[in-house]
């Protein structure tokens, strides 16, 4: 379990290079359950992932980073990893599934990682990544199963409590849980009492059936694989992560497809923030969930991510229903 000091420790190594993402207030937001976004869309690499990629890196030893890494994602981790290897000088390998958003392929590529594609299922990248790291000796950056990266994702939870001491509810976007756990931790050990509250598509919400049941679910590929939201297509939490959100977390919401589609038109149109399906489940829960959110005053949506395809995104803002 990560600990305050962790987070602490990882605010120092990320100082200069993940931006302190500001909080943005939601252009006509309820007066009585005020809204504000932190938008780790504006990050140098277009998530939150650098925090954790860069904090992990950082922490190898010159041996370790003389060995090189490799990470497994479908595309925001990918890019993070690669862009904090460049920084720190270090070898990276990426595995990626084939059918992932063109952009962010692109993107990692271009950052300079050997880039090795395999299928769509997030099991079958663990797996080849693990071959990698055993046939090369590479350390393996885990894209969200790892207190060292979770400790990096913590400090979205920090900049919060920072920049508004004051905040009663924070909503966090959920995939493998490295981000909620983080942000969990950083804001539970510092005030137990601010709400914290996960959002995943219904797709894809095995975290919420996991927090529900007390124990590890694991949704089946062809659910979470028909979710728009590709940074969510894990099917359960990681070991690390599970542990987190067991202690910290209070409660996981799940969003309909057509409600993330018309929080991605919102917040472009009235926020000016570009987000990704997975970036704007928060935004979601809070329009369409509100009953089943804490009734606070203070509230904070993770925007996570704001790599989305442009012919996505224009089919979005055109108010295409299915983002088809």
């Amino acid at each position: 379990m990560i600990r305050a000091e962790d987070v602490a420790e990882a605010q120092r190594r990320l100082r200069g290079v993940a931006f302190r993402t500001p909080l943005i207030p939601c252009p006509g937001a309820d007066g009585e359950r005020r809204l504000l976004f932190k938008p780790e869309s504006l990050q140098p690499t277009g998530a939150f992932k650098l925090r954790g990629a860069y904090n992990k890196i950082s922490s190898l030893s010159p041996g370790e980073r003389a060995r090189g890494v490799v990470a497994h994602s479908s595309g925001n981790h990918a890019r993070a990893v690669a862009y904090a290897a460049r920084a720190l000088g270090v070898k990276a390998t990426i595995v990626m599934p084939r059918g992932a958003p063109r952009g962010k392929l692109d993107a990692t590529a271009a950052l300079g990682p050997e880039v090795v594609l395999v299928g769509p299922d997030s099991g079958e990248r663990a797996r080849k990544a693990a071959e990698l790291a055993a046939e090369h000796g590479y350390v393996p950056v885990p894209p969200y199963d790892d207190e060292t990266l979770i400790a990096g994702q913590g400090t979205v939870g920090a900049e919060i409590l920072e920049d508004l001491p004051d905040v009663e509810t924070v909503l966090v976007p959920v995939s493998g849980g490295g981000l909620i756990s983080g942000v969990a931790a950083a804001i539970k050990q510092a005030k137990p009492d601010v709400n914290v509250i996960g959002v995943e598509p219904e797709l894809a919400a095995d975290a919420r059936e996991s927090l529900k049941t007390g124990r590890l679910v694991e949704f089946p590929a062809e659910s979470v694989g028909r979710t728009v939201a590709d940074g969510l297509r894990v099917r359960k939490l990681g070991n690390a992560p599970f542990e987190h959100v067991l202690a910290f977390v209070d409660d996981i919401v799940a969003v309909t497809e057509e409600e993330i589609f018309d929080a991605m038109r919102r917040l472009a149109l009235r926020v000016r923030l570009v987000a990704e399906p997975s970036g704007a489940v928060t935004f979601a829960a809070y329009l369409f969930h509100r009953h089943e959110l804490p009734e606070t005053r203070q509230n904070v949506a993770v925007i996570s991510g704001g790599n989305v395809e442009s012919d996505l995104l224009a089919k979005v803002l055109a108010g295409d229903p299915s983002g088809a």
